[in-house]
């Protein structure tokens, strides 16, 4: 029996003179992309989970950027599906996690060394995720500095309405509301505001009668879900591997990613559940 010849069925097997699925992708400069700095065999997966978690980010980012400039604009349904999608994205970033348990300390410790001062902690798009969804804090973007394009960019972010301040700008508007100016604080995470609770609380008092913003509560409390769950994730990930050690890029480590854990990004839709 002769091995099955793909052309017989049509399929085109020359690509000399057109586009091919690896240069479509750009998958030389992406699959050469992973320069271990030791000898060690774990490194390869440090290395590609760090990136392809990067790579779901940026996809997130694209996703999010549209998805408020639809919402400013009320336009509601594009919204949902684009968070729907940002909410799986993180749901493959929590999976990863998965994949990176694998490695022992004994395997981390044989190239960690190797990693100089560099940590996730420096991810300009976590920082930038962080700051559209309005946990904004300007001592953070220091570690950037030296990269002035990237600092740019996320001064650029902390003069913009977060995607929160834009949910609450559709809440207040269809609702005949005045929110308080320091509701819209640019500089500064979220702070549950009363008058922001009472109308969330509007809300889902009468979701069929608020349907719209009703389901986009929920979208936003969809994605803070599997965010918590990646920072949770990411904090008993660490804690498995290196214990209680400083970070490689200088904060306390499991410390510093507990005190995370703390973080709400839309206070009131998680505290107006126990008004309901």
């Amino acid at each position: 029996m002769t091995g099955y010849d793909p052309s017989s069925d049509g399929a085109q097997m020359s690509f000399a003179k057109d586009m091919s699925y690896i240069d479509y992708l750009a998958l030389d400069p992406i699959l050469g992309a992973q320069h271990r700095q030791s000898d060690a065999h774990d490194e390869m997966l440090f290395i590609i989970q760090h990136q392809t978690s990067e790579l779901w980010m940026r996809l997130a980012l694209h996703e999010l950027a549209i998805a408020r400039q639809e919402l400013a604009g009320g336009n509601f349904s594009p919204v949902f599906k684009m968070l729907t999608r940002v909410a799986r994205i993180f749901e493959q970033l929590n999976n990863a996690w998965d994949v990176l348990r694998t490695m022992t300390p004994s395997e981390y410790t044989a190239f960690r060394d190797d990693l100089g001062k560099s940590s996730g902690f420096q991810s300009h798009q976590y920082r930038l995720i962080e700051f559209i969804f309005g946990n904004r804090n300007a001592a953070m973007m220091k570690v950037h500095k030296h990269r002035p394009e990237l600092h740019h960019m996320l001064e650029q972010e902390m003069e913009r309405k977060s995607m929160y301040h834009v949910a609450l700008d559709q809440l207040a508007d269809q609702l005949e509301l005045t929110f308080a100016p320091s509701v819209y604080r640019l500089d500064q995470p979220h702070q549950e505001d009363p008058s922001v609770m009472d109308a969330w609380v509007m809300i889902y008092d009468n979701p069929d009668k608020h349907w719209p913003l009703y389901e986009l509560a929920e979208k936003l409390v969809d994605i803070e879900d599997y965010f918590r769950r990646w920072r949770f994730n990411h904090v008993t990930t660490v804690e498995r591997i290196i214990g209680f050690k400083r970070g490689t890029g200088g904060t306390s480590g499991v410390k510093y990613l507990r005190k995370m854990l703390e973080v709400e990004l839309f206070p009131e839709l998680w505290h107006l559940r126990g008004q309901l």
